[in-house]
């Protein structure tokens, strides 16, 4: 004997084909009363420390890649030149964020490593001509690296500079965007 239900006071939902039937079907798991979950924090971007560890780490790799280009080319590329100024920015706005400074660092640093891979192309073209290696001309013969590389710079050769600190500063803002 089954004993009749009596009629609740709370309008009953249609059924809807998508949900199935679940009142509760619109609600994320682990959301009490259907807010959004509860989700860890963004991590800060605006972490200078890192993004000038990886605008130097940028740089070095940058700068060795852009002198064996030239150690195996015998010639400057400009758009290498950009590259490495590009990279070198990257690197500093996607690990570093907004700061400021970044972007001023960027430009510096790509400047040094434009500079440091025009040297070791320098001295990787001395070494194939001379029997001297490449370290020896960084460590011991620094000064007539110094001199061969200024005998062979040219207008260009600035011009990559500039370009490549002006890459290096808007690659570093956009990537913080």
């Amino acid at each position: 004997m089954s004993q009749p239900v009596p009629p609740s006071d709370q309008p009953q939902q249609p059924y809807n084909a998508q949900t199935g039937g679940n009142p509760f079907a619109g609600q994320q798991p682990g959301a009490p009363f259907g807010g959004a979950p509860f989700a860890p924090p963004a991590p800060a971007r605006d972490n200078i420390a890192l993004g000038l560890v990886a605008a130097v780490v940028a740089a070095v790799v940058a700068a060795g890649i852009y002198g064996a280009i030239i150690g195996a080319t015998k010639h400057e590329i400009g758009y290498a030149a950009v590259g490495v100024g590009f990279v070198v920015g990257f690197a500093s706005g996607k690990l570093g964020g907004r700061n400021p400074v970044l972007p001023v660092v960027s430009a510096v640093l790509a400047l040094v490593a434009v500079y440091f891979g025009q040297l070791l192309g320098e001295a990787m073209i001395a070494a194939k001509e001379y029997p001297v290696t490449v370290s020896e001309w960084f460590f011991d013969h620094f000064s007539l690296l110094n001199e061969a590389w200024k005998a062979d710079s040219n207008f260009l050769t600035y011009v990559f500079f500039v370009i490549a600190a002006v890459a290096a500063y808007s690659g570093a803002k956009k990537a913080a965007e």
